[in-house]
């Protein structure tokens, strides 16, 4: 779908009922995983370890990495449940709030005190963010403000809507806004690889940047929602080839669209049973193996990893 096309789509979209937004994303989306099929859900390329790689942190063959974003008030209301589901198969996650959805400081320090992480997904869950530089920086000195006051040092653009240059304006640790391949997304340039990196500030020294995180397992919505999957194949094809790899397992679900009930009452909710069975896959198959990191300290990782490559070549 060309740029003008989508563009007029969301100029339009608040006006759509939710039931025909999701029919025709279901549509486009299908025709596209024909179109995609060599890259998606497996892009091979993506594969390439980086120079002087030497491996995860305690001899673990890859790492798994479990992120939430939550667009909306009613994905807030789920996410202590989500978060009591995680701790009982003794998993943690972080979770990424809109700040304008005003997230109540209860849930924040709940959250953090069960050892999860929050960060942040947006000032607002729109399109705007990117629009002009002009809109970028006003947005990113309320959004730095919050950063430092959530204490916080991730970042999640909205929609995934990304510009790796721009973000150099925030205080940020780590950005999770790119992906290895998702052709299914407004902004669908994938960033071809299944392993962080660093991302330098070019008009500063080297020092200077954060770390990218892009998420490599496909998106719930995307396959619950847009493609109506029965089963998590899809999820657990691509882990077992990160595995294969040795490279980052990086999930982004979202509680807004998950349904405990079992009822699945809409055409925008899925049962939460299949992320729970994804979880009991990656536990029973590659608890042992697997180095299960929040997302702050894999890029804490990373940024030391790149700072000790620099100062060896100089």
């Amino acid at each position: 779908m060309n740029q003008r096309l989508v563009n007029s789509y969301y100029q339009i979209k608040p006006y759509i009922p939710r039931s025909l937004q999701i029919m025709i994303r279901s549509r486009v989306t299908l025709l596209k995983k024909w179109v995609y099929r060599n890259t998606w859900p497996i892009d091979r390329d993506a594969a390439r370890t980086p120079a002087t790689w030497s491996g995860w942190p305690e001899e673990s063959h890859f790492a798994l990495v479990l992120t939430h974003d939550v667009d909306t008030v009613t994905g807030q209301d789920k996410c202590g449940e989500l978060a009591e589901i995680e701790k009982c198969l003794g998993f943690r996650s972080s979770f990424n709030f809109v700040i304008t959805n005003k997230v109540s400081h209860e849930l924040r320090n709940l959250l953090e005190k069960d050892g999860f992480e929050v960060g942040i997904h947006g000032l607002w869950h729109d399109r705007s963010l990117y629009k002009s530089r002009g809109d970028f920086d006003y947005q990113a000195g309320i959004i730095n403000t919050y950063l430092k006051k959530w204490g916080s040092v991730g970042f999640r653009s909205p929609s995934m809507h990304h510009n790796l240059e721009w973000l150099h304006g925030l205080d940020i640790a780590y950005d999770a806004s790119t992906f290895d391949t998702d052709p299914f997304e407004p902004q669908p340039d994938g960033v071809r690889t299944i392993f962080p990196f660093w991302v330098s500030a070019h008009h500063s020294d080297n020092n200077k940047g954060y770390v990218e995180l892009p998420y490599t397992l496909p998106q719930d919505f995307t396959l619950f929602v847009l493609f109506k999957e029965k089963s998590i194949d899809i999820w657990k094809r691509k882990l077992d080839w990160i595995f294969e790899h040795g490279g980052m397992a990086l999930v982004n679900t979202h509680p807004d669209y998950m349904d405990f009930t079992n009822k699945a009452k809409n055409c925008s909710s899925y049962s939460v049973d299949y992320y729970i069975e994804f979880l009991e896959y990656v536990k029973t198959r590659y608890g042992n193996c697997c180095w299960h990191v929040l997302p702050r300290d894999l890029a804490s990782f990373w940024t030391e990893k790149s700072h000790k490559e620099r100062r060896e070549r100089q």
